[in-house]
Formats: structure tokens, sequence, C-alpha cells
């Protein structure tokens, strides 16, 4: 899961990084208004923590920016003001949550999983696909029944596809959802291909038919059916 941390207070900044980088998450980070605003016009997160005042803008203009692009981002408004105002405002813009600080940050990761559990998974705890059986909050995937061994990367790119079946993702959107901004510095992609073996394999050995189809010069596939 990536995650873009847009807080302008650098030790603030780099304790959220710190954090959720332990429980797993590919974190990036913004310190200005202009920073942020080129990171979500450029790059694609599952969620966005973001400050109400920042240097050179407001939060709130970012939260109206990912909305007025559709953005499938969660957002998660990360303020010292505790008025009731700005708690709605950013709300009534699309905000999925609103955490004053102080904070603490179990708190934090209980909202951020909440957000994306319900962005998407719709809520659920446990997600079935034919086969697979996802549990997010463990970060655990099923086949029959029998646990399958992935890599946290063959399980970001799983979520990927499950997220987005019968869809075509093309080998670039796989590389910038996996490494964000180092994925632009790649001379090729052939570590997708490398991932992606992998997890076929895996899935098959625990008895899953090959859901991934391969289109050729493009990218690949999830089938639903």
């Amino acid at each position: 899961m990536k995650i873009l941390i847009v807080e302008d207070e650098p030790t603030l900044r780099s304790s959220l990084a710190d954090h959720l980088r332990r429980d797993g998450y590919r974190c990036e980070e913004a310190s200005t208004y202009a920073q942020a605003h080129e990171k979500i016009k450029l790059y694609h997160y599952d969620c966005v923590l973001v400050d109400l005042t920042l240097p050179g803008g407001t939060g709130l203009g970012l939260v109206r920016t990912l909305k007025a692009d559709n953005s499938p981002a969660g957002v998660l408004i990360l303020s010292a003001r505790g008025a009731l105002d700005d708690k709605v405002k950013g709300l009534e813009l699309g905000a999925d949550d609103y955490l004053t600080k102080p904070f603490h940050l179990a708190e934090l990761t209980a909202r951020l999983h909440a957000i994306l559990r319900r962005r998407q998974f719709q809520g659920h705890n446990v997600v079935r696909f034919r086969d697979l059986t996802v549990l997010p909050d463990r970060a655990q995937v099923l086949v029959g029944g029998n646990l399958v061994p992935l890599t946290r990367k063959e399980y970001e790119l799983l979520l990927y596809f499950l997220t987005n079946p019968n869809r075509l993702l093309t080998k670039e959107s796989i590389a910038e959802h996996l490494w964000g901004d180092a994925a632009d510095t790649a001379d090729s992609f052939d570590f997708i291909y490398n991932h992606l073996k992998n997890l076929r394999k895996k899935l098959q050995e625990q008895g899953a038919p090959d859901y991934i189809r391969t289109v050729y010069g493009l990218g690949y596939e999830l089938h639903s059916e």
C-alpha cells in the first residue's frame, strides 16, 4: 500500500513515515503544497495523509484537487485545529476522516486501516475471490484454507489485481504502484515479471488456477471468471 504524507513539520513527518513503514506501508513525503500537488498529479496513492496548514497553500486545496481528478485515494486530514467548521469543511469536500493533533500513532493506524478497507474492499475484513481468501488486516492469503507464503511485494501485487479485476494493468502502472517515484529510474520492468512469476507459482502450488492473463506488449489482467 502506498501512502503520501503531506506535513510541513519535519519531526512529525519523519515519525509518521517511520511508523507506517514498520507496518509495511510504502511512504512518500511532501512538506509543501507545491510538492504535494505535483505528486498527486503524477502518481497514484492508496491514501493521502494531509495537514491543513501548509507552506504555499492549504490541505483543503489538495483535497479539492484529488476529488476533481476522481482520485481513488483515501484522504485522512491531520491538523492541530480542533474547530468544528474545519472538520465539517474537510469532510464535505470528500475527506474520509479527520484526526486532530496530537494523536497516538496507534489511532492513526486504526483510522488508516478503516479507510483502506472501505476504499478497497467495501469495509470487509475478509475478501474472497474465486478460490482465494484474503485477510487484509493480517496481510494473509489462503487458497482452500491453505496459507500462501507471499512476500510483501507479491502480496501488494495480488491486492492491486484484486482491486482492479478484468482491467488491463500496464507494466508502468504496476511498477509505479509497487515502487512509487523510484519506478521512474528503472531501466526495465523485468522485476515485475519475476514477482508475477513467483506469485503465480505460489498460488498454483496451493491449487489455485492461473487467474492472471498476460497481454503481450501491454501488461496483465486478472480474470474474475
